[in-house]
């Protein structure tokens, strides 16, 4: 097994035993911090069997060992037809029962971006034979690496060997090897992740600073005491608390965000995707959309993922922030900075309590008026709003101020 590229590989040999004396969890929060030092191109292998065409191949590069033996990662690597110069790159990351997708990295090349989806499960992207009605499953490959344990299930298992540690090392190799490549601007490579990979990527871009920008899709942190499967699988989870929660490394984050996900969604409270946003100081965009539903289709069709990107990359920033908010018992007032002109502006609110994902959400009509760049939304709250935040559209995009919860 080569080692030209594992330069923390010394530290990867402390015995586990010693990792967490006495419950202090710092070595593992450093090595944790280390995988950012993967910043060495990984091997890269052609996978063959997979049909390669129109600038886009199957391939295998080179990842961490796992239980003492070498392992490789499936992707699809997509470069744009008839770039002009250098593009810009991103970095795809599937969730549960999911894989590399294809489709995925044709979308983002048709918008002229080079891209990698990769497959963090030690799997490739053919499918499972399984019984009617039985979920859908990918085949392994013979140098696969550990495969998700339920959530955070495997965090009695050495740091080294928990699936997490080789989702997140996936993930950084990825950016190694986009950036590297002649096509690819290498200051302009971006992150997305889907459901459990919008775990990830919360994950990451607290690890890996070379991200021009991030996408977590439904995913984030702060899900210990989530009033769902979350909650009950991580409440008393210490090793999530200290070393794997989004949180733990968010106040790191200087890369501008896209919080993209849905009031409806069952998975990923909207409580949690807001103490994580609201950690990080780095710019960001919220964008909650009715309706949006959660799957991989659901998370990469929507228009606001590309124009999140191409505002970063193009002008450097996103293309919409808050500002000033000015809130009352009864009425809320919210400035935006929009280099879009905006639609219409709208309040999504709900009476209820308890999970997010659980509650009926309603929108009511908002008022918006501009000056310049400065947009202005005000509304009434309703007398029984327990939770509330505000929407704009500009075309097809929407973009939302912070959560708020009614104490």
């Amino acid at each position: 097994m080569r080692l030209r590229f594992f330069p923390f590989l010394v530290a990867l040999l402390i015995p586990a035993a010693s990792l967490a004396a006495a419950g202090d969890f710092s070595e593992e929060r450093r090595l944790v911090l280390e995988l950012g030092n993967l910043t060495a191109p990984p091997a890269r292998f052609p996978a063959e069997g997979f049909a390669s065409d129109g600038g886009i191949e199957a391939i295998y590069y080179e990842g961490l060992p796992w239980k003492g033996r070498a392992t490789r990662v499936f992707a699809w690597l997509g470069l744009p037809e008839d770039s002009d110069g250098k593009v810009p790159a991103i970095v795809l990351v599937h969730g549960g029962g999911g894989t590399a997708f294809r489709e995925w990295v044709e979308k983002w090349t048709a918008r002229g971006y080079a891209a990698i989806s990769i497959a963090v499960e030690g799997q490739t992207d053919e499918a499972e034979e399984v019984p009617a009605g039985a979920r859908r499953s990918w085949k392994r490959h013979a140098w696969g690496g550990p495969k998700r344990d339920g959530i955070y299930a495997d965090s009695s298992e050495p740091l080294r060997d928990q699936w997490m540690y080789h989702a997140v090392a996936d993930t950084v190799l990825a950016n190694s090897l986009l950036r590297s490549l002649p096509q690819v601007d290498a200051d302009k490579v971006g992150l997305m992740g889907i459901s459990w990979g919008g775990v990830i990527t919360s994950t990451v871009i607290g690890i890996d600073a070379r991200f021009a920008f991030a996408i977590p899709t439904y995913g984030c942190g702060h899900l210990f005491d989530s009033a769902n499967h979350w909650g009950e699988a991580l409440g008393s989870n210490r090793l999530y608390r200290e070393v794997w929660d989004p949180m733990v490394r968010m106040d790191r984050v200087r890369t501008p965000v896209l919080w993209l996900s849905w009031p409806g969604d069952a998975a990923f409270p909207l409580d949690s995707q807001a103490a994580s946003y609201r950690s990080a100081p780095g710019p960001r965009m919220v964008s909650l959309i009715p309706g949006m539903g959660h799957s991989h289709r659901a998370g990469w069709t929507p228009p606001d993922s590309y124009a999140f990107a191409d505002s970063v990359v193009y002008s450097g920033e996103p293309w919409l922030v808050q500002g000033e908010s000015d809130l009352s018992e009864d009425s809320v007032r919210i400035e935006m900075t929009a280099a879009k002109p905006l639609d219409s502006a709208s309040l999504v609110w709900t009476s209820d309590g308890g999970f997010t994902g659980s509650r009926k959400w309603v929108q009511s009509p908002a008022s918006l008026s501009r000056d310049g760049e400065t947009w202005r939304v005000t509304a009434d709250l309703p007398d029984a709003v327990t939770a509330w935040f505000v929407n704009v559209r500009s075309g097809d995009l929407t973009a939302s101020s912070d959560y708020h919860e009614v104490r």
